[in-house]
């Protein structure tokens, strides 16, 4: 439910603040007064389109703050989107902002947190659900006369589409596959040689790494056996005129100190120094002795390490690879070969396509039938509303035909027929003459929907801008019902010039236009009592009020105010 909108410099509005209650609300005034300019507000904030033409002259910049109600289903929205959800004082709350600046610069936030127009539009369908003067338009329009009827029978479409979209790729490989036959046999031959070529080498993961350093190694493996035996004599070899091995002169040295260490007991720290380094050596021994008895001269060995690395280097030179990317090299070339079998076994692509093809059949079948069954339901509910709204004998009804090859939204097309009068046959919408019937017809139908929609996922704002153009008397009285009827499960506002209409409202604003200082403002006042009394009454009588229409006012009132009109839609079952 809206809760507040506040405008400053949009349009005509300096600064305006509206607070919004539960039921139905009207906003009324003079024509030119700027009715449908909160409306259009409320539009820019809920992600509408907007340029530059809505800043009010002289201002930088245009500002439209809405705060809803949020329903609970919102919570996981805002967590998605990484919005801050509101503190526990105004749990519950939402607050979307939007900015123009005089350049058309458009900025977003909802709960202060930075956001972009699509994310305002996304959170402003589940919020707010807005019927125009022109609102018909949209029920001439395929998707919007299918997405009503869906609706209606609580369908759900997104599987269907998800199994023609994979269908149609099933059907597409199928098709390039059958086209590319030759030219996929010759590639698939190509790199069957290559991988041959390779897998003769069978190239391990990190075998190269390994036939690198073992080659190395037994290639200097004499400087490597000469340097280990010179470093085992120079610690623990036979002693030489220089004084012995190191082994052995830190031995001496360890003597030498313990000889007088109890003379100074600092040198007790050198001394375990040097049994630690005397220790060392030792193992160094053990270590360099080990080495030796495993290192020896092998020409064999050698002689196979320098040709299979010759094998590699060879294969990653024709390549154009570094050698140890070979094993990588022939993985990549055996899944495009498993690619190019799974492209030209024609047999399981046409297997694949047939049976993605039957899901979607299926699927498509499941649809129709349900559309079917909605349909007359439907029909019969608006035509049931049509007979209230000053179109006695009219009739709704919505023409299903069968599409000449199946599409993402099923096997059929939706179309909305009217006749306006008994005795006439049904027509399409969009070809119906009047303006009125129209509007009328477009009242209806948003009738009969919204009130199968009062669901939590539903949206809880309901607003018609002059869906009530080209009616008056007893029709008009019945629309201001029905609007009202509407507003005891949610919250609706109407744009109207219909007394008929406000006289039914829970609350009533008036619009108004002045000028000061040379500058036009406008203006949105509560009205209540007499001041609702004469409002009502300008709006029957023009501006000279009278008490013959100051009567009829607060007639108007009271009996808009006591009266229910019941108009039920069936709801499918």
């Amino acid at each position: 439910m809206l809760h507040r909108l506040a405008i400053r410099d949009f349009v005509i509005v300096d600064a305006l603040e509206v607070e919004f209650s539960p039921g139905l609300t009207v906003l009324t005034g003079e024509t030119g007064a700027g009715k449908s300019i909160l409306v259009d507000a409320l539009q820019l904030a809920l992600g509408g389109r907007g340029d530059a033409g809505v800043v009010r002259e002289g201002a930088p910049r245009a500002e439209v703050t809405a705060e809803f109600e949020a329903p609970p289903s919102l919570a996981a929205w805002l967590a998605e989107g990484g919005f801050e959800v509101a503190a526990a004082e105004d749990a519950g709350r939402l607050l979307l902002r939007r900015t123009i600046d005089a350049q058309g610069k458009s900025r977003a936030w909802v709960n202060g947190s930075a956001a972009t127009v699509a994310q305002l539009r996304e959170v402003g369908e589940l919020l707010v659900d807005i019927h125009g003067q022109h609102a018909w338009q949209s029920l001439t329009r395929a998707p919007s006369v299918r997405a009503v009827l869906d609706a209606y029978a609580r369908l759900d479409t997104k599987p269907l589409a998800a199994r023609w979209a994979a269908w149609r790729e099933a059907a597409r490989a199928l098709v390039a596959a059958n086209e590319k036959q030759g030219d996929l046999e010759r590639e698939r031959e190509r790199l069957a040689w290559q991988i041959g070529e390779v897998d003769k080498l069978a190239p391990g993961a990190d075998e190269w790494i390994e036939l690198d350093a073992e080659h190395t190694r037994l290639a200097n493996a004499q400087s490597l056996i000469d340097a280990a035996s010179g470093a085992l004599e120079a610690i623990s070899g036979a002693e030489s005129d220089a004084g012995g091995n190191a082994e052995a002169l830190a031995g001496c040295a360890i003597d030498a100190l313990q000889g007088v260490a109890k003379f100074d007991a600092q040198l007790e720290a050198t001394i375990e120094s040097l049994r630690g380094a005397e220790a060392q050596l030792r193992d160094a021994a053990h270590t360099l002795a080990s080495y030796l008895d495993r290192t020896e001269l092998d020409p064999e060995r050698l002689r196979a390490l320098d040709e299979r690395l010759s094998a590699w280097v060879g294969l990653a030179r024709r390549y154009r690879r570094p050698p140890v990317e070979l094993p990588v090299l022939l993985a990549e070339w055996k899944a495009e070969l498993r690619a190019l079998d799974a492209a030209s076994d024609l047999d399981a692509l046409r297997g694949t396509s047939d049976a993605t093809r039957k899901a979607y059949d299926a699927e498509a079948k499941r649809i129709s039938a349900a559309r079917r069954g909605a349909a007359p339901k439907l029909a019969a509910a608006v035509t049931r509303a049509m007979q209230q709204l000053g179109m006695a004998g009219g009739r709704f009804e919505i023409a299903l035909e069968a599409t000449e090859s199946p599409q993402s939204f099923g096997l059929e097309s939706t179309e909305f027929l009217v006749a306006g009068h008994a005795g006439t046959t049904p027509r399409p919408l969009g070809k119906v003459a009047s303006g009125g019937e129209l509007s009328r017809i477009a009242l209806a139908v948003a009738v009969v929907t919204s009130e199968l929609d009062t669901g939590s996922e539903a949206p809880g704002t309901l607003i018609f801008d002059e869906v009530d153009a080209g009616i008056g008397g007893a029709v008009a009285e019945t629309v201001g019902r029905l609007m009202k009827q509407l507003g005891r499960d949610r919250q609706v506002l109407a744009v109207t010039h219909l007394p008929q209409v406000a006289g039914c409202a829970d609350h009533h604003f008036v619009v108004s236009k002045q000028t000061e200082g040379g500058r036009t403002r406008s203006a949105a006042d509560a009205v209540a009592g007499e001041s609702r009394v004469a409002e009502i009454a300008r709006m029957l009588g023009g501006e000279k009020l009278s008490s013959t229409s100051l009567a009829h006012a607060q007639e108007m009132l009271s009996s808009g105010s006591s009266e229910r009109l019941t108009v039920r839609a069936r709801k499918p079952s």
